[in-house]
């Protein structure tokens, strides 16, 4: 996103969480995991291990500025990172570098270490909306709102069974968030799945690597079977949907004619044109960066055909496409989470509406 709509929509542990610095912390946390975990088997010395650990712990000891000029020759940072790598431990740590590994595998497993930090963003987010959601349907919950079924009048209800009704979906998008996130899985299998380069030790390699990591072991490679990618997709894209929900609903109560709720903040919602607006920006930006997600979605889903051993096109086009969707969803629920903090209900105007 440009730097002028990043200034509009950024919010929460988003651009933390998935920027380029972050990327290569996760990348560079896969190296040095996959060390360890070849020392730990005895296939490299535990001195050439640690240091590539060293190494990957200090990103500024490598020209990451070259491997981001070199990825586009190679299809994926990831040869350019190796090079590099080995280039900074030397000749006798070289060794412990990238064990039988394939571009993939670090980059899958990257990007599995990245979404779970992002989701954690997104979760303290989603917390925090969930919460002020059921405080005020605990303060409210004996004022009474007009219901609305196709976007008219229908029976009395209260605010409180509404902003129960937010509480309940929010929290089910953390509990699919938290399932989505308990299973994230390793990915290693060497150049075409076989783990031909692991000395015949990779299956003990890779799950080795999975407790290093914190993440699932697998019986195979996933390298082209992306359903990890699809269960992030559609967690992420449910929790859009929720964020969205609520945040329309904040947006239409707010609505001059109806004027039901306001959102905090005497200095924000003012118009270029016309003085008298209190715009809920903060509803209308949590709708704008979940309205973002489905697309997303389509494209992680579109992506999921693919072809042999190793995706031509389909698997490239993963990573900025989740990297985007996780930042969107990351800054709607931060949005949310900022609207529902300050919202003002007016119990009065409620009822005499009903």
């Amino acid at each position: 996103m440009s730097a002028l709509f990043g200034g509009t929509f950024a919010r929460g542990g988003a651009a933390a969480a998935v920027s380029d610095a972050a990327w290569f912390r996760a990348l560079l946390g896969v190296e040095a995991a996959l060390a360890r975990a070849a020392a730990g088997l005895g296939l490299v010395p535990a001195t050439a291990a640690a240091t590539v650990a060293a190494v990957c712990a200090d990103p500024a000891r490598l020209d990451l500025a070259t491997v981001v000029a070199k990825a586009a020759d190679a299809g994926n940072p990831v040869p350019p990172l190796v090079r590099a790598l080995q280039d900074a431990v030397g000749p006798d740590a070289a060794r412990a570098v990238h064990v039988g590994a394939t571009s993939q595998d670090v980059l899958d497993t990257a990007l599995m270490l990245l979404a779970r930090d992002a989701i954690a963003a997104v979760d303290a987010d989603l917390a925090a909306a969930a919460g002020a959601a059921a405080g005020l349907a605990a303060e409210h919950r004996d004022d009474v709102v007009m219901g609305r079924t196709l976007m008219q009048q229908a029976l009395p209800t209260t605010f409180g069974l509404k902003a129960a009704g937010w509480f309940v979906g929010l929290d089910g998008a953390r509990l699919r968030l938290a399932e989505a996130v308990a299973s994230l899985p390793v990915q290693y299998g060497g150049a075409a799945g076989t783990l031909a380069a692991s000395s015949g030790s990779g299956l003990a390699l890779r799950t080795a690597l999975a407790t290093e990591l914190g993440l699932a072991d697998t019986a195979v490679p996933w390298h082209t079977v992306r359903l990890p990618i699809a269960d992030l997709a559609g967690a992420l894209g449910a929790t859009a949907g929720v964020l969205a929900t609520v945040a329309v609903d904040v947006v239409l109560m707010a609505q001059t004619e109806v004027a039901e709720v306001s959102e905090g903040g005497e200095a924000r919602g003012g118009s270029s044109a016309m003085p008298h607006k209190r715009n809920p920006v903060a509803a209308i930006s949590a709708r704008a960066c979940a309205r973002r997600a489905p697309g997303l979605v389509a494209t992680l889903l579109m992506a999921m055909e693919q072809e042999h051993e190793r995706a031509a096109g389909a698997w490239h086009s993963e990573w900025p496409t989740l990297t985007d969707l996780l930042t969107t969803v990351v800054e709607a629920a931060a949005w949310l989470a900022e609207s529902l903090s300050g919202l003002r209900p007016d119990a009065a105007r409620m009822a005499a509406t009903v």
